[in-house]
């Protein structure tokens, strides 16, 4: 076989390739199970919905439990702190997505500004991922005998409040945190924040 009858061989069978890749990429952007072609500026299929990522839900959930819906002026609770800090709990409520959520507001009544590092609990693991948090919050079913801890995503962020600053004299900043559920039997808990008293609260919901 001569040279030149070689490079014919071969650009005949390039061609076919080509060919064939033309061939499966209009495949691919052929029409849906309608016969309409899709339009590439349209929004994506509903078919196949948007799942949020963890990320999501707890950024979500966050709005919805801190939200302008929690009524300040409602006091389930009050319980003293180190150095002049005081926790008021304004709302516990039962969630039909089978978690509690605990809404309040942290307090600083001394006279110097208070760190919030103190309320992000001991476990290192959690700490890291949660600094400046009240991720050390618990709630005990005494009668279920049981201690329940913040809910977390699969990063390991808690389903609270984050990124705390420090509570200045005289100020005060809201807080909230998500638990798993009690039992519907169980209608009170024992609320513990690191460095403050132990609240019993009622579970609304």
């Amino acid at each position: 076989m001569s040279i030149r009858r070689s490079t014919r061989s071969r650009r005949a069978v390039a061609a076919v390739s080509v060919a064939a890749v033309l061939a499966l990429a209009a495949t691919g952007c052929g029409t849906d199970g309608g016969g309409k072609t899709s339009d590439s500026g349209s929004s994506p299929s509903s078919s196949t919905p948007f799942k949020p990522s963890e990320e999501d839900k707890g950024a979500k959930q966050e709005d919805t439990a801190a939200g302008d819906n929690v009524d300040p002026n409602v006091k389930l609770a009050q319980v003293n702190g180190r150095d002049g800090l005081i926790l008021v709990v304004n709302e516990v409520k039962r969630d039909s997505g089978g978690f509690v959520t605990v809404s309040g507001l942290i307090k600083n009544e001394s006279d110097t500004s208070s760190s919030a590092s103190q309320w992000s609990g001991s476990e290192s693991s959690i700490v890291a991922r949660n600094p400046n948090s009240v991720a050390g919050a618990t709630l005990v079913d005494k009668v279920g005998k049981k201690r329940y801890y913040i809910l977390r995503d699969t990063d390991g962020r808690c389903l609270c409040t984050t990124g705390l600053t420090a509570i200045s004299a005289g100020g005060s900043v809201s807080v909230f945190m998500q638990f798993p559920a009690p039992p519907e039997t169980t209608n009170e808990v024992d609320f513990t924040l690191p460095t403050f008293a132990t609240a019993s609260l009622k579970i609304s919901g």
